[in-house]
């Protein structure tokens, strides 16, 4: 599970959305005001003070930024771009006072500053799940040089000595207070890192952009020199090791806003232990709890359930620096997640009933062994309060059970409501005490056989969609196993005789004109960081506009489905690319390539040349080889608008690409060509793609073998399981999809054999075939999820392929439907919030169905194939 979409879905209940929504500041659209900001959230009374002359306010994400401006409302002349920039920390408690004082100090003096405006937005940036690079800071202050620099830091030092807040891990602490710094950029700037991301930049002594690293850890670039007055406080920092403690740190379990876990041994008995980190003020719960707290929490509870034998038992409490440290028992055995991939037997294409009723057998096992486990804490008076399969540990003989995680863990009689707790098991608000519990184990009735209990956070009446679902694939366990957990989830009786969508996605064409009925019901054109709700990449600079995530995917797809042009749609994309805005990336799916293929594709030529000098005028050769957001994407879109436009120069800048994709192929060339990733988004299949679309376009038979080359190069990175399904090893998982996996590689493989015969290719084509044909898949979307599988099918010339398997996919697709304003709708990644995007959501799925159809509908540049 990603935990950075719980944010996300905090401030719509469909829909992942900006958290700085909830702030009721501008919600990203750098809007600007001259005095007070309305709202109908909190603000501090510093966000709502009227500016004096000569400043200028305006809101950019979850940041009010207060600027002194000339008389023509422009930036005073001679302010720096970048340098040493301080951070103020602060507490909920606080931040009024803190934000009123850096004003009162900030504004006579004319520095300039910014701060999170609202109680809001202030406790999601210091949240569980908030990014650890962001974690603390409440206010930005920009000094003119380092005189100022070390002048602020001690007065306005001095006035807020004493106030606490959450320690900001990508800077350097000024004494003990809630004042730190760090070197980096003042302006928006941007440039190509070593992996060929645009990302933000400073600019080093030769004047050239590098990136301005915001890793959860104090850096100091080459070419700066730290200031003497904060030597000291370096030492200071640096002072602070694990070396006295009686444990040794072997590895890194886990990582949040409020501390880590750790896998250690205990140097006094050889035993191996875990170590739970809480940072104070941080990593604060929907109870505004902070990890300091829950920690305490845990440790009372275990303390509690000590010797039942279904807990682990309690070591050591200690703290080091002001971080506290609870040690535990290590527990032998893996999490109930893990063994999902291991022993489903619906991960096959043709599941064994012998294997689904062995299944079937062994999770009702588990499943009263944790209704045991639990009986067993609540007859200790607790409330574990975040029961899920992660907190789950099945021991080495794969039978006995035992929990942990007890941070959200409280005595029933406190009466807590859930604060933290997975979304696909959260119970809802006015079940207290037991009941939480008692809920969560009726997920996990389904979740044990359909891992989908997600999307009860959208739409509780899924259970009985998905017992339904779960009855039918596994005949041998009683119905009312599964109907008795409808009715603790719905609060009522599981029988329905309504159907839970109004049409089934595999409906030709209701289910295609239904989703995209949905489609434009969803869509916003007053926004302006999107039009159509989607994966949360969306809310990155220019995520909006893309194909993967943002408008132009969702164009794409309307149109190649038959559903008919989005009028309005293409005036927002020709509205937000005039121009697109600052940091936009560059490639195919994820930024301004994409979007000027799209363009043209759609009759809008010239915005679709001016996005692509745009993408010229910086520096694209520097870009990462993969299709998604690099060489490949870019090379293709260059010759497909070269042959449209009739603009040669655009041709020759293609070939460049392939000639640099080439080199970089060229063994002893020293590049690291697509690094660790395989597959056609982010591999080296990509680049096979634009070697193949060339070599159709010039006959040049090199470029076939470069194809072959690269395509050789990924199925070197997949490996073969026990039913010979082919799959890409990532290391920890192995990956079937579109986007990342084996189904990828074969979307090209059938180009490459549609020009030369190829024994390799052919016999990988098998394994290919069996993976875009398991039984279940965990999310429905075009690049990672069942789409995918759909739209392969549906296009491979491989002669396994059968008819009847495009037909299952079709029908399992039903699976995660749900209901949208009257018509068809499907979740996005991590299947917690509806999406409508290409990647992700309902463009995805469209494009599928109707290349199902035989259509001609088709992912850009992998039209359809003839088949044998």
């Amino acid at each position: 599970m990603d935990n950075r979409y719980e944010v996300f879905c905090l401030a719509d209940r469909q829909f992942y959305e900006t958290p700085d929504r909830l702030s009721g500041s501008g919600a990203g659209s750098g809007s600007e005001s001259g005095s007070g900001t309305s709202s109908s959230v909190p603000l501090f009374e510093a966000a709502q003070r009227e500016l004096p002359p000569g400043w200028r306010r305006f809101v950019s994400g979850d940041w009010m930024h207060i600027n002194p401006v000339d008389d023509k409302g422009a930036p005073l002349p001679g302010r720096p771009t970048q340098g040493w920039k301080i951070h103020v920390s602060a507490c909920l408690d606080n931040a009024e006072k803190t934000a009123a004082k850096v004003w009162d100090y900030c504004v006579p003096r004319a520095v300039p500053f910014k701060f999170v405006p609202g109680p809001q937005p202030l406790h999601l940036r210091n949240s569980k799940y908030a990014g650890r690079g962001s974690s603390g800071k409440f206010v930005t202050v920009y000094p003119a040089d380092e005189n100022e620099l070390h002048v602020i830091l001690r007065e306005l030092g001095e006035l807020l000595d004493g106030e606490p807040g959450p320690y900001i891990l990508t800077d350097l602490r000024w004494g003990d207070g809630p004042l730190y710094v760090r070197y980096g950029g003042f302006a928006h700037r941007y440039c190509v890192d070593g992996t060929g991301t645009l990302v933000p930049a400073i600019e080093n002594p030769e004047g050239t952009l590098v990136p301005d690293l915001r890793e959860p850890a104090f850096h100091v670039p080459d070419w700066v020199e730290l200031p003497a007055f904060l030597e000291p406080h370096l030492a200071a920092r640096n002072a602070t090791t694990t070396n006295d403690l009686p444990y040794r740190i072997e590895s890194a379990l886990h990582f949040s806003n409020g501390g880590g876990v750790y896998l250690g041994e205990d140097l006094r008995s050889g035993e191996k232990v875990v170590l739970k980190e809480a940072r104070p003020h941080a990593g604060l719960a929907a109870d505004r709890a902070d990890a300091v707290t829950r920690l305490e929490r845990e440790r009372a509870a275990l303390e509690r359930l000590s010797g039942l034998g279904v807990a682990p038992e309690v070591r050591d409490w200690f703290m080091l620096g002001d971080h506290r440290f609870l040690v535990m028992d290590h527990l032998p055995g893996r999490t109930l997640n893990s063994f999902f991939a291991q022993r489903h037997p619906l991960l096959e294409p043709e599941p064994d009933p012998a294997a689904v009723a062995d299944y079937a057998r062994w999770a009702l096992r588990i499943h009263r062994a944790v209704e045991e486990a639990v009986a067993a804490v609540h007859g200790r008076g607790v409330v574990f309060n975040d029961l899920h399969m992660f907190n789950i540990i099945v021991g080495p003989d794969e039978e006995s059970v035992r929990l942990l995680d007890f941070e959200a863990a409280a005595r029933v009689e406190e009466n807590h409501r859930q604060a933290i707790a997975h979304p696909g098991f959260i119970a809802p608000r006015e079940r207290t005490g037991f009941d939480v519990d008692l809920y969560a184990l009726a997920c996990l009735r389904l979740a044990l056989f359909l891992p989908m209990t997600t999307l009860l956070v959208v739409d509780r009446d899924k259970a009985r969609h998905l017992a339904d679902v779960a009855a039918a694939q596994f005949p041998d366990v009683p119905r009312e196993f599964f109907d008795e957990a409808v009715a603790v989830i719905c609060g009522t009786d599981a029988a329905s005789d309504r159907p839970y969508v109004p049409v089934e996605p595999s409906d030709w064409p209701g289910g295609r004109d239904s989703v995209a009925a949905g489609i434009l019901a969803s869509a916003t054109p007053a926004r302006d960081d999107r039009i159509f709700p989607g994966d949360i990449a969306q809310f990155a600079d220019g995520g909006g506009l893309g194909i993967a995530h943002g408008a132009a995917g969702v164009l794409h797809a309307l149109g190649q489905a038959g559903a008919g042009r989005y009028e309005e749609g293409e005036e927002w994309l020709l509205r937000h690319t005039a121009p697109p805005p600052l940091g936009t990336p560059l490639g195919l799916y994820d930024g301004l390539t994409g979007v000027a293929h799209v363009l043209d594709g759609l009759g809008h030529r010239e915005r679709a040349l001016e996005l692509v000098q745009r993408v010229l005028d910086e520096k694209w050769q520097r870009l990462v080889p993969g299709l998604y957001g690099g060489l490949a994407g870019v090379g293709l879109v260059l010759a497909e608008l070269s042959r449209t436009s009739g603009e040669t120069s655009l041709r020759q800048r293609a070939l460049e690409a392939a000639q640099i994709l080439a080199d970089q192929r060229r063994p002893g060339s020293g590049s690291a060509g697509t690094g660790k990733r395989a597959g056609l988004l982010h591999g080296a299949t990509g680049p096979a793609l634009l070697f193949l679309r060339l070599y159709e376009d010039t006959g040049a038979p090199q470029l076939l073998d470069l194809a072959a080359d690269a395509l050789r190069a990924d199925l070197a990175r997949c490996v073969r399981n026990s039913t010979g399904t082919l799959l890409v090893d990532e290391g920890t998982r192995t990956m079937p999809y579109l986007g990342a996996g084996s189904v990828g590689i074969g979307m090209v493989l059938d180009d490459f054999l549609a020009h030369r015969e190829d024994e390799e290719f052919e016999a990988a084509r098998d394994g290919i075939v069996r993976a875009a044909r398991s039984r279940y898949y965990a999310q429905p979307g075009l690049f990672n999820g069942r789409a995918g599988m759909a739209l392969y099918l549906a296009r491979t010339t491989a002669p396994q392929a059968r008819p009847a398997h495009l037909a299952a996919q079709l029908d399992g697709l039903g699976w995660y439907a749900l209901p949208y304003e009257g018509h068809l709708a499907f979740p996005g990644d991590q299947m917690m919030r509806l999406s409508m995007d290409l990647g992700t959501g309902g463009a995805g799925v469209l494009l599928a169905l109707a290349a199902a159809r035989g259509t001609g509908a088709h992912l850009p540049f992998l039209p359809p194939l003839r088949r044998p």
